[in-house]
This record gives C-alpha cells, structure tokens and sequence, in this order.
C-alpha cells in the first residue's frame, strides 16, 4: 500500500509540474479569479447586496466549474492517446489506477490553487463586516468539492477520445445534465408520466441540490457521499476505460 501511494504521489507531482510547464494552468487561473470576481462584483451586485457574505461569489461556481474544469480535464487522457505516450505510461512500473489517481489528484490541485487565489474576497468581506464564516468554508468546501465531480467525469470521457475537442464538449454536456437535473424545468417534465421515486431519483442527482446545502453552511453526510460516490464512480470508469484501451 505505501509503494502504491509512493507512485501515485510521483504521478501527481510530475503531472502537477506538467500544467505549469506550459500556459495552460496560468491562463486557467487568471480567468477563474477573474470571473468569480466579476460575476460577484457585476453580476452579483456585491456592494448593492448591504450584506457582509459571498453568496453572489459562490453561487456562480458551478456555471464556472461547467466550462472550466472540462478545459481541465480533456487533455488527461485524450493528449496521452493523441500523442502515443499512454503506451509508454503503462509501461512504467505502476498500475493504471495509480496513473489514473495521479494525474486526477494533480489535476484537482490546480483548482485548489484557484480557489485559494480567491481569498482576497473573504478578507474583503471579513474588512467590511463580520460574515459567518463557518458558512464561507462550508462554501469553499463544496465549491471543492463540485470541481471535483466534474473533473473525473471529465477524466473519464476524455479516456474514451483521442480529440480533446470532443472530450470538452461531451464533459460540459454530461456535466450540464446533471446541473439541471434538480431544476423545476426539468423535473416538471417527468412528473407527467413518471412515478414520484423516478423523479426523486433525479433530483437527488442535481449538482446545484447538494451544492446549496454548502452554500447554506450544511455539510450534510448525503452531499458528502453523493460527491464522493460520484467521483469514485467516475474514477472507476476510467479505470475500466483505460484497461480496455490498453488490452487493444
């Protein structure tokens, strides 16, 4: 177990170092930073608000996540297929698992340092007043957590193509589903004909359902498992993915 979480580690820190090596992880930053800025200043009318707390800063993360993480993640798999160097990887001394967990928990990384640049808006808010910020890291804890979800459902469909192009898209759309999933829109649509356990079944795989409970300052243990139930799912997937590509 330990030589397992040893290789694991390399994968991360070579992978990590890899997204910094080219623009890529730079320009993701400053686009991020910049538009949870701009969402909760502009669109979310920050200082109109009178209120000391983040809710216009948090409440756009997902709709962020729906475009960003997959630009994230469509070159984990899909460049290494594109490129030849897949081969070469799983003929290094370690499993595909533990390829599979490098490369995500770097990537994973690298939205946690874009989060983290955002803490200037939560000395901004602790300088104007006194928010709760029990709720404030609950928040970022499922801002976290949400990027995360989306990032190995996009690990997984870019291990299924070599175009990342076509691994963004698919992503954003699967990723897309499931953000609408919990939204009225939708829901009254299957309550036409559905039965109430199907519809129930379907909210509850509403990202934005589990997100506000974070946003509410609720770290409750169904929102816990949901996203981590989904990204072990996803994970797996990808495992299966990638040893099926691997045996061709």
């Amino acid at each position: 177990m330990l030589e397992s979480l040893k290789r694991t580690w390399i994968i991360t820190k070579r992978e990590f170092g890899a997204y910094f090596a080219t623009p890529l992880a730079l320009v993701f930053l400053i686009i991020f930073v910049a538009l949870t800025g701009a969402f909760a200043f502009y669109v979310g009318n920050f200082f109109d608000r009178n209120q000391a707390d983040l809710t216009s800063f948090f409440v756009y993360h997902p709709w962020l996540f729906l475009l960003l993480v997959p630009a994230i993640a469509m070159r984990l798999w899909a460049e290494e297929r594109k490129t030849g160097t897949i081969e070469l990887l799983m003929t290094l001394p370690l499993s595909p698992g533990e390829a599979i967990v490098g490369k995500y928990l770097a990537a994973w990384a690298v939205i946690g340092v874009a989060l983290v640049l955002t803490f200037p808006m939560w000395a901004t808010v602790n300088l104007l007043g006194s928010p709760d910020n029990g709720v404030i890291l609950a928040s970022y804890i499922g801002s976290f957590l949400t990027a995360g979800a989306f990032l190995a459902i996009g690990s997984c469909i870019s291990a299924l193509t070599k175009n990342q192009v076509i691994a963004f898209i698919v992503a954003a759309a699967v990723c897309f589903l499931l953000l609408m999933s919990g939204m009225e829109l939708v829901l009254n649509a299957f309550r036409v004909w559905a039965p109430q356990f199907v519809i129930a079944a379907i909210q509850s795989l509403s990202f934005l359902s589990h997100f506000e409970d974070f946003s509410k300052g609720i770290i409750s243990l169904p929102a816990l498992i949901f996203y981590l139930s989904l990204i072990g799912f996803a994970l797996f997937a990808n495992r299966i993915v990638v040893d099926q590509k691997k045996a061709a």
